[in-house]
């Protein structure tokens, strides 16, 4: 019986460290995934900006 309530314990622990970790995971998830929409934003605000043009590195640039 001892050893069985030992055993749940330790599961029990282990449940809740994985938890843990989840909720932890889980902000960082969301932060990341914050900042990757910001990136976008301002990306697509820099291309509206540009007029839509797109320079590709093969192409000279105009001033050649």
């Amino acid at each position: 019986m001892q050893d069985l309530e030992e055993q749940i314990a330790h599961l029990t622990r282990t449940v809740e460290d994985m938890s843990d970790v989840m909720a932890k995971q889980q902000s960082e998830i969301a932060t990341l995934t914050r900042r990757v929409q910001m990136l976008m934003q301002r990306e697509a605000g820099r291309d509206q900006d540009a007029g839509g043009s797109a320079t590709f590195g093969n192409e000279r640039p105009p001033h050649y």
